[in-house]
């Protein structure tokens, strides 16, 4: 009973003592720091100070799980533009009606009626009257030489019969001999006044009968690009002749230009774009100012539509700058000027539209395969239904197809090695996938540089079941839009990397000395399409990884363990260049545009760019490398990196463009450190995108639409055709 007393009396006392303190505390202390007080009172300050650190650690935590919820930011790729064909413009061609046939007439007609006279001594002239007036009775025609200033000279002392009449004088009168002490001198004298500027003017220079047609230019526009707007202005407006037009009809050489217009479809080209009216009106004399006004606009759009195919024919008329971010050229300048004026001296002006195409093997190749699929008749496919997936032991209706595929595509020896194979089912038939088929279709893959794993799945069934000739002939179409992009001469010597096809070829000599299965980027980090030159070999190489690499894929894994980047051996530096731990960033903080630090995998096995690298330097980085993933080679679609190209033979590439051994390409490996090699003469690099590309032997193979560009460069086509259309 005692010590519950006891107890009680303690307690009073404590809540005494409590309302005592709370009773002396200031009125302006805070509630918070008076509970907080009255806590530490109570219960002691070390135990508060532990309640404390317990909600801060409960809050850290729930920042950090609220940050990791939250996306990280990602770098967005080049874009797809939606695209704006290059527009059409309305010259108008009125100012060249008022044109001055030729703007040099007043200084000509200046030498002549008044040119510089040899100065006369006072000694030397004569009283009476120098010459009797000498009137030029004819001068030459237009292109003649101009009237020489002797024929119009006399001596002081040479007599002319008082009886004679003007015309025994002419121009042609050679210059009378002196018998003075000037002999052999002469003074020129001024052309009398009886001989007006006008009349010297008329005779000097005899009006082009394009001049004569000037004024049908009055209020007559063509519509056309404006570089070719520009440059028949340019050429026609003085000194100027008929190009395409001889008397009162249009001339041979518009006939052989209309020529090779009509068949610009057989370039991949299209006729419309440059067709052009013959001129209307009767040559009779009743219908004489129509007919000549219909000539001089045939002219004018004659010479547009020529010039507008020696535009197209050379460079394009696709800017491939305006399809996506994934095309990088810097487009070709064409001297339209000097075509004109080319075309206006020759004969062949068909000829010269003809070679303004490229006139590479390729582009010769691709175009004689357009006009064999244009004469062919019966389409060269076979369905096979979409989703067929076979292995063996299995059944499907589409065994058959597979079957009459490989007759059809089969080379003669894979026909004649499974011979009994194609004998037993045209007998017994049936939907079963056998093991013996399996082997025949491991044989046609190997053919066609597939995996030869006998499965028939999606890349098998497109090289069994072929494409269309429609399709085929729209695949040749772009790879001639797309060669016009390129250098008209590729070079002797060259790598050529065909995305689709998934190889990379080092070209000498115009053939294919070296050829490789290649990886290139997957459709979310497209391999870009441009060109440049191979500069260095880097062998044991460091690989930098690229921001987009660290914000897409490595900053998600960061944010989760800091420490990510140190168990994998990375090297990372600071703007400053010493080296730092990425557990010691703050990579919340780390953003598409504020990445502090250098992030590197040194050499070694695990190096994502394996023994050595292949350096062109181009804002996209891109480079060709070897890589530690082979596998992936033996796979149909290779689409795996990150946009660079990954070589199957990258030991073959190097030596070839360094022109050196394998042996020396090894050796320099061996030594296991990081050094590079520059290429002694650099060589061009055509990073490339074409599904429809001639093979070495002549033969075009046809690839995939991997990235989908075949299907917006149709409709940047089609749009180019409607704006020129009108439509």
């Amino acid at each position: 009973m005692k010590s519950g007393n006891m107890k009680i009396r303690r307690g009073v006392c404590a809540l005494a003592f409590v309302f005592t303190v709370a009773a002396v505390l200031p009125a302006t202390t805070p509630p918070a720091m008076a509970q907080n007080g009255l806590f530490d009172i109570i219960f002691g300050k070390k135990q508060w100070n532990r309640r404390q650190k317990q909600r801060e650690m409960r809050r850290q935590r729930t920042e950090r799980t609220q940050r990791a919820a939250r996306p990280a930011p990602r770098i967005k790729g080049p874009s797809v533009y939606n695209y704006k064909p290059d527009g059409l413009k309305t010259v108008d061609l009125s100012p060249l009606a008022k044109v001055q046939a030729a703007a040099a007439l007043p200084a000509q007609v200046e030498e002549i009626v008044a040119p510089t006279a040899k100065p006369i001594s006072t000694a030397d002239v004569d009283p009476k009257p120098a010459v009797d007036t000498v009137e030029v009775a004819s001068l030459e025609p237009v292109g003649a030489t101009k009237v020489d200033a002797a024929s119009a000279v006399t001596d002081g002392a040479s007599e002319t019969p008082s009886s004679s009449s003007p015309d025994d004088v002419t121009a042609a009168t050679a210059p009378v001999e002196s018998d003075g002490a000037d002999a052999g001198n002469s003074s020129v004298q001024p052309v009398p006044s009886s001989l007006t500027t006008e009349d010297i003017e008329a005779e000097l220079v005899k009006e082009s009968a394009f001049d004569r047609s000037r004024v049908y230019l009055d209020g007559f526009a063509i519509r056309t690009l404006p570089e070719v707007g520009d440059a028949i202005k340019a050429y026609y407006k003085a000194d100027a002749d008929f190009i395409w037009v001889s008397g009162d009809q249009p001339n041979e050489r518009a006939r052989t230009a209309m020529k090779v217009m009509a068949a610009a479809d057989e370039v991949g080209l299209s006729a419309s774009d440059y067709r052009v009216d013959m001129p209307t009106g009767n040559i009779d004399a009743a219908d004489a100012e129509s007919r000549k006004r219909a000539l001089m606009q045939f002219e004018m759009n004659m010479s547009a539509a020529a010039l507008s195919y020696v535009l197209d024919a050379t460079r394009g008329r696709i800017n491939p700058n305006k399809l996506s971010g994934y095309h990088d050229f810097k487009r070709k300048e064409v001297d339209l000027a000097s075509a004109l004026e080319n075309m206006a001296v020759t004969d062949g002006a068909g000829d010269y539209l003809r070679v303004s195409n490229p006139g590479n093997p390729q582009f010769q190749a691709i175009m004689d395969e357009l006009a064999e699929l244009r004469r062919a008749e019966a389409e060269d496919h076979i369905e096979i239904a979409e989703g067929t997936f076979l292995k063996v032991g299995r059944s499907s209706p589409e065994v058959g197809k597979v079957v009459a595929a490989i007759r059809k595509r089969g080379s003669d020896a894979l026909l004649v090695e499974h011979g009994l194979t194609l004998v037993d089912y045209d007998t017994n038939g049936g939907d079963l996938y056998t093991q013996e088929l399996a082997e025949m279709v491991r044989q046609f893959q190997r053919e066609n540089d597939l995996a030869p794993d006998g499965i028939v799945g999606k890349m098998t069934i497109a090289k069994l079941s072929g494409m269309s000739n429609e399709t085929k002939i729209d695949k040749l179409v772009l790879a001639m839009e797309r060669l016009r992009w390129l250098p008209r001469d590729l070079g002797a010597r060259h790598v050529f990397i065909n995305q689709p096809a998934y190889r990379a070829t080092y070209v000498e000599d115009g053939k294919d000395a070296i050829s490789m299965r290649a990886i290139v980027g997957k459709t979310s980090n497209q391999t870009s399409f441009f060109q440049d030159e191979i500069e260095t070999v880097e062998f044991n190489p460091y690989w930098g990884v690229p921001r987009s690499i660290i914000i897409n894929e490595m900053l998600p894994k960061l944010r989760r363990d800091p420490g990510y980047l140190d168990k994998l051996g990375y090297e990372l530096t600071d703007r400053r260049g010493r080296r730092v731990s990425s557990r010691n960033v703050n990579w919340y903080a780390v953003g598409p545009k504020s990445v502090p630090v250098d992030v590197r995998q040194p050499p070694g096995r695990k190096n994502a760019l394996g023994e050595l690298k292949i350096l062109f330097p181009n804002e996209h980085a891109i480079y060709m490398h070897d890589t530690p993933t082979k596998n992936l080679f033996e796979r149909d679609s290779r689409a795996f990196s990150h946009g660079c190209v990954r070589l199957h033979d990258p030991r073959g590439m190097a030596a070839a463009v360094l022109g050196k051994s394998r042996e020396h390409v090894a050796q320099q490996i061996a030594q296991g450190r990081n050094l590079a090699e520059p290429v002694e003469q650099k060589i061009p690099v055509y990073v490339s995108y074409f599904t429809a590309w001639p093979n070495d032997d002549g033969s075009v193979g046809y690839f995939a639409d991997m990235y989908g560009r075949d299907k917006h460069l149709d409709k940047a086509i089609a749009r180019t055709e409607e704006v020129r259309a009108g439509t």
